[in-house]
């Protein structure tokens, strides 16, 4: 028998919707995506099918509809008989409608029939259908747990089933049919209509009659037979009940709501059952839209559920300018759409650009001298290389490719599973230095700053990244992973096969595709040299596309100065950074892991008798649920505890984070030293695993040094960030985490330069706000701190106390986050009314920054986002947001975007500037000039420090340079209100200079 399933569509989207509140975004467009996650997963499941839903429903679908709600200008017909109807109802989240609308268009791209007509519910849409074939052999299930939809269930006719009507609940696998309401209610369909009546729906703001609820309803009219009937002896029904009943009765309430709840058979929709056919969904249509919204797992899924090969993963109407597309015939093999006809393929369109000439593999002398002509005579060339890893600093070259125009790429293999037929590495890398040094030849690439690297690692030097200034509006020489990231600072990411997508509606193939995953997982130098040819002259030809796509994007935007100034020649100053890295001492970081991991031991010890104490046992200190049963359990429990009131929830239990019990120490929650016992355990333990342990394991064997990874994209506000190690996080507020740094020394005849902006947050915030109090303070020299806390407090700033300084201080560093009167008050242990009176003096006596923050605001509400010093942009979402904490969010983000990205932008440019100076790759920039200082290495950037390794007879010269590079680095383009200021040191190991 065959089976119909029609999705009520919005009951589904707002299931999914509440089901997932994890924020999901995509990474091509950054809309929120977790409902539309939901959805998708749903609709597989039912395309899918299971063991239990065999069972339950018969099977897979036949056909599929979707059901939606098409309210018009005057709403229902429902809220013209009751204008009350469904008035109470909130709004829905911001976030929901774009994930509404993307569904819908999924939909119809994949060719799945949607159904509504105006003024009808979906409910109604469902009945009409449910009608329409209550007489065929078909069985119709409604997905969905809309109760009002029982008045339409239908028994089995026959053996066959034909006719039956059910609601399925696709996510438990479980059918509501006639016989499993009566089992529940003691009533049929046809008295559901009158249950819903009597006992009303607060949430659609049907009336129904007070005090009666879901079970007495049902009661009642089981008893009764019928509405009707229970109101013919509503006279013999006594106490409040009755009374009710015959109020109910005798007003126009119950009439209302019969009507409101009757569900409308004859929508006026027309539907043809065989356009609805599950073998006429377009599935294949479905991969390029997972793509974009970052759905990898469900991409998979369709691939392996179906058996669908779709050639590439693009959509034929995306075919490459210039390049002829592959066919776009889609195979399915087996399960739902096995009567599809269709040989399999899988041939890309890049495998299709290789095999028509377009991408060629250089695997002769004569091919590689005829690319360097071609190179040497291109205004500008995309450029990228293979390699065997991620690591830049550990892997192996296994080719290069290039491109010169759109729809046009090369591959150069070094080293492949075909070794024999092609050139070797060295003939390679002679051949095409002269056009990869020329500097005055200006390179395209996707994440430069890894192809730097690695060229470095293979003895050639990268030039034509950081171009010497011209004109800003040229913009030849371009990384599209940062351009892309300056265009939109918000996506959540820019990896190419992302942004191929996002700017040129194309799907690349991606590299999971061609070297898989996880254990199966190959390395580039061991695919077929065909299929690695093609996947990385598509790479080289997507990045060249790109470029042109990004180029007026930047311009348009006001960008164009900051690329070409700041932004990609940082690319160039980064790779310097991590090609240097920093020497660690692993001696000295072991021997403060045996310090701490003595104290650790001993921790564990006063844990475990400070348990047996309070609580008669011992608990696992690492296991947050066992430490939460020691906490939180009262005395009595079988698994006895310390008894105190959580005080945050989750859903796997009471909190046991750091900022739970620092409160609970805070208030003295207890008399048991456990929770500050804990605290100290915790941070040990992390100092020894995060850093001593870590930092020890990332010294390169090779170089003796560790070299960390920065990230450029990986903050919106523009600073920098790390990994592998992050020594952003490295601790810096005790005296223990602080030790660490005594392993960051400099080499033997060398020292450390360490500099650091004071206070430089500050200072720009005193310039942009013009604040006359502020800036008066700065250009006194005055000790900030102490100075705001004289004129909060109006006394003469030789009488400001230590507890006046330290709270101006901490709202000080708080102004430009934000801060709250909550958020002070936790801070320095006052009253929520006391903290608020300290802002509110601190805003009246600083009267121009409270302007510049309502300016910051009114910035992002006319134009959507904010810009730096520089011209930096930032979009600012969730300032129109209905939930006041979401638009004071996206309030406190405008602010601390213009003052922080502010602030990027100054140590940006210093670095730029001292790369220019210091590094011996960076003679192209100094016009031919030689070095002012030799043998200088730019070690660390950690938000307004940076460190350097200088020769010791030379370290008071370089100390000078740098500090006059990082004071005056905005002196060309702004004449600063106040001055910048930056402390210094000369010492053998980060610790001692600071």
């Amino acid at each position: 028998m065959k089976t119909l399933y029609i999705i009520d569509g919005y009951a589904q989207f707002f299931r999914a919707y509440h089901a997932i509140r994890t924020p999901m975004t995509s990474p091509v467009t950054g809309e929120p995506t977790n409902m539309t996650y939901g959805f998708v997963g749903m609709l597989l499941k039912l395309l899918r099918g299971n063991e239990k839903q065999m069972q339950a429903v018969g099977g897979k679908p036949d056909y599929i509809t979707v059901a939606l709600d098409v309210s018009g200008d005057r709403g229902t017909f429902r809220s013209q008989i009751f204008e009350e109807y469904k008035a109470n109802r909130p709004p829905p989240p911001e976030d929901l409608r774009p994930q509404v609308e993307r569904c819908l268009k999924m939909l119809d791209a994949i060719g799945l029939v949607t159904l509504g007509a105006e003024g009808y519910e979906a409910d109604d849409v469902i009945a009409t259908l449910a009608e329409q074939f209550k007489d065929e052999a078909l069985c119709v299930r409604a997905i969905t747990k809309d109760k009002d939809l029982k008045q339409l269930l239908r028994p089995v006719k026959g053996e066959d089933a034909s006719g039956s009507f059910a609601l399925y609940d696709i996510h438990h696998d479980k059918v509501s049919d006639a016989e499993a309401l009566f089992e529940e209610t003691g009533l049929k369909p046809d008295q559901v209509g009158d249950m819903l009546a009597l006992m009303g729906d607060n949430v659609d703001n049907v009336p129904g009659v007070e005090g009666i609820g879901p079970k007495t309803a049902a009661q009642l009219i089981a008893e009764h037979g019928s509405l009707s009937a229970l109101l013919d002896a509503a006279d013999s029904i006594k106490g409040k009940r009755g009374e009710r009943l015959r109020a109910a009765r005798d007003g126009s309430q119950l009439s209302i709501s019969r009507k409101l709840v009757e569900l409308d058979r004859n929508t006026p929709i027309s539907f043809d059952l065989e356009s609805a056919q599950t073998s006429a969904i377009r599935l294949e249509n479905l991969i390029p839209i997972l793509k974009e919204l970052g759905f990898n797992r469900y991409q998979d899924e369709v691939r392996e559920m179906f058996g669908i090969t779709v050639p590439g993963d693009t959509d034929a109407a995306s075919a490459k300018p210039a390049q002829k597309q592959a066919s776009s015939d889609i195979a399915f093999g087996g399960g739902l759409f096995d009567h599809i006809a269709g040989e399999p393929s899988q041939q890309s369109a890049a495998d299709q650009a290789l095999a028509d000439g377009n991408y060629i593999c250089v695997k002769t002398k004569k091919q590689l001298d005829e690319l360097v002509t071609a190179l040497a005579k291109a205004p500008v060339f995309a450029v990228d290389t293979e390699t065997t890893s991620v690591q830049p600093m550990d892997c192996e070259l296994c080719g290069l490719s290039f491109a010169i125009e759109e729809g046009k790429g090369w591959y150069v293999p070094v080293k492949s599973a075909e070794q024999d037929t092609h050139l070797d590495a060295k003939t390679v890398l002679d051949a095409v230095r002269s056009v990869l040094e020329d500097a005055t030849k200006p390179k395209i690439g996707h994440n430069l700053k890894y192809d730097l690297l690695v060229l470095r690692n293979s003895g050639v030097e990268l030039r034509g990244v950081a171009m010497p200034r011209r004109d800003s509006s040229e913009l030849a020489a371009l990384d599209t992973m940062t351009a892309a990231w300056l265009d939109d600072a918000t996506r959540s990411s820019y990896s190419m096969d992302a942004l191929s997508l996002a700017y040129l509606d194309y799907a690349p193939v991606s590299i999971s595709e061609l070297i898989g995953k996880g254990k199966k997982q190959k390395t580039f130098d061991q695919i077929p040299l065909d299929r690695a040819s093609a996947y990385a002259a598509e790479d080289a030809d997507i990045t060249f596309r790109l470029a042109e796509a990004l180029r007026p994007r930047l311009r348009a935007g006001g960008l164009a100065e900051l690329a070409t100034s700041v932004e990609i020649p940082m690319v160039e100053v980064l790779a310097e950074i991590e090609y240097n890295g920093v020497y660690i001492d692993a001696d000295e970081l072991e021997r403060q892991r045996a310090r701490l991991q003595t104290r650790i031991d001993e921790l564990k010890t006063e844990i475990q008798d400070a348990a047996m104490s309070s609580c008669g046992r011992t608990f696992e200190p690492d296991s947050p649920k066992q430490l939460g049963t020691i906490l939180f359990n009262k005395p009595t429990d079988a698994d006895p505890g310390l008894g105190i009131k959580p005080y945050k929830k989750l859903k796997t239990g009471p909190s046991t984070d750091a900022e739970t019990l620092d409160r609970i120490v805070a208030d003295r929650a207890t008399d048991s030293p456990i929770p500050k016992l804990i605290l100290e355990y915790r941070q040990l333990t992390k100092l020894v695993s995060t850093y001593l342990v870590a930092l020890k394991d990332a010294i390169n064997p090779r170089t003796g040094r560790v070299h960390t990874s920065f990230h450029q994209t990986g903050a919106a506000t523009g600073r920098l960030s790390s990994s592998d190690p992050n020594l952003q996080n490295i601790p810096i507020r005790s005296d223990i985490g602080r030790e660490i740094r005594k392993a960051f020394a400099a080499m033997p005849g060398h020292v450390l330069v360490c500099a650091d902006y004071s206070q430089i947050e500050l200072r720009l915030l005193a310039h942009l706000s013009r604040d006359k109090g502020l800036i008066e303070a700065f250009e006194r020299g005055e000790d900030i701190h102490a100075a705001v806390a004289a004129q909060v407090n109006s006394v003469s700033i030789d009488n400001v106390t230590r507890e006046m300084r330290a709270r101006a201080k901490a709202v000080n560093f708080g102004i430009v986050y934000g801060i709250t009167s909550f958020g002070l008050a936790r801070q320095l242990d006052i009253s929520r009314t006391e903290a608020q009176t300290i802002i509110d003096d601190y805003k009246h006596r600083f009267a121009g920054i409270t302007t510049f923050m309502q300016e910051c605001i009114d910035e992002a509400q006319r134009y959507g986002y904010v810009t730096t010093m520089l011209g930096r942009r930032r979009a600012i979402r969730g300032l129109d947001a209905r939930n006041p904490s979401e638009r004071s969010l996206a309030e406190r983000v405008a602010i601390n975007s213009v003052v922080q990205g502010s602030a990027a932008d100054l140590i940006k440019l210093a670095m730029v500037d001292l790369h220019r100076i210091f590094s011996p790759n960076a003679a192209h920039w100094r016009d031919g000039k030689s070095p002012e200082i030799d043998g200088v290495r730019m070690l660390i950037q950690i938000h307004d420090e940076l460190v350097f390794e200088a020769p010791e007879p030379v370290a008071e010269k370089v100390q000078d340079v740098v500090v006059h590079a990082m004071e005056h680095a905005m002196d060309a383009r702004f004449d600063l209100r106040v001055p910048i200021s930056v402390d210094s040191s000369i010492a053998p190991t980060w610790f001692d200079g600071k």
